[in-house]
């Protein structure tokens, strides 16, 4: 990649190469955000067969198929290299066109493929039969020597899970337990969730200790506080009821008092505060009335 970027003017190939940076660092974690600067890469350099391959990559992680195969199809006229088949093939897939998968899994180019491309593209052609509907194609699709060796490729975790997945699909269910198992043996980085799906097979579920049930949201919790936490729970709550009564005799006082209007004087004007008239004279002539009556009404209410 450094290589190609060295075709550019050294700022702009600064430039695309920090995009690039950020692409590779971002697509696991916040595939929307590499795609943007993706985008922006290509928009610098476009004849760069490297930014055409990242461009495909953020697009693929982003479910864009329609464009990251458009990349992976540009990035391969410039190179001339198949490395990029298996992928082509998968997003043919994510474009709902299993059976040009298939077609692809087929031709010459896998020939060209070394061996981790070709067991992509196997876990393609396998993917493609489930596709279709033809579960127990897609176990015989994944039947081979490399499932078969007993030693650990990068690859050999998810071949192993994509077995087992694939017997589970056609109710195998002891097979496909014991090669969960195998994948979660041979995973250690994580990559599937194998030991997940032992788990399930065999009964066990995983609880998240963080979370509380509903009821234990509504339980009263306050035997199990510390004391010093009970005793200013209760004094805050003793400070709410106090307030609570003294807002109440306020409101005593204010109907003692005949707080606001007199309520015999508004009906005597035609109803109450709040019935008949649409109010548009509300604010008519607060002016005139405010110097008329000194601001009595003010004082009134005061």
């Amino acid at each position: 990649m450094r290589q190609e970027l060295m075709t550019l003017p050294k700022t702009l190939a600064d430039d695309v190469a920090k995009h690039l940076v950020m692409v590779a660092r971002l697509i696991d974690s916040d595939p929307e955000q590499a795609y943007a600067y993706s985008r922006v890469a290509l928009r610098l350099a476009s004849r760069v067969a490297a930014v055409r391959e990242a461009a495909g990559f953020a697009s693929y992680a982003t479910e864009r198929y329609s464009e990251a195969l458009t990349e992976f199809r540009a990035a391969r006229r410039m190179t001339g290299s198949a490395d990029l088949w298996p992928v082509m093939a998968d997003c043919e897939r994510g474009l709902g066109r299993p059976e040009r998968a298939l077609e692809m899994a087929g031709a010459p180019e896998v020939k060209q493929l070394d061996k981790a491309g070709q067991v992509e593209m196997r876990l393609v052609a396998a993917g493609a039969r489930k596709d279709m509907g033809q579960l127990e194609a897609a176990v015989v699709t994944l039947e081979s020597p490399e499932l078969a060796s007993h030693a650990v490729q990068p690859w050999t975790a998810r071949l192993r899970y994509a077995y087992a997945d694939a017997l589970l699909a056609v109710d195998r269910e002891a097979d496909a337990r014991e090669w969960f198992a195998k994948a979660a043996e041979a995973d250690q980085n994580g990559m599937t969730d194998a030991a997940e799906r032992l788990a399930k097979l065999d009964g066990i579920e995983f609880v998240d200790a963080l979370d509380e049930d509903d009821e234990d949201d509504d339980a009263d919790l306050s035997g199990d506080l510390p004391v010093d936490v009970a005793e200013a729970e209760a004094a805050e709550d003793e400070a709410e009821a106090a307030a609570d009564a003294e807002d109440d005799d306020e409101d005593e006082d204010d109907a003692e008092i005949g707080n606001a209007l007199d309520i015999d004087e508004v009906s005597a004007e035609g109803g109450g505060l709040f019935d008949g008239g649409d109010g548009e004279d509300y604010y008519e002539d607060d002016d005139e009335e405010d110097e008329e009556e000194g601001f009595s009404r003010s004082d009134d209410r005061r």
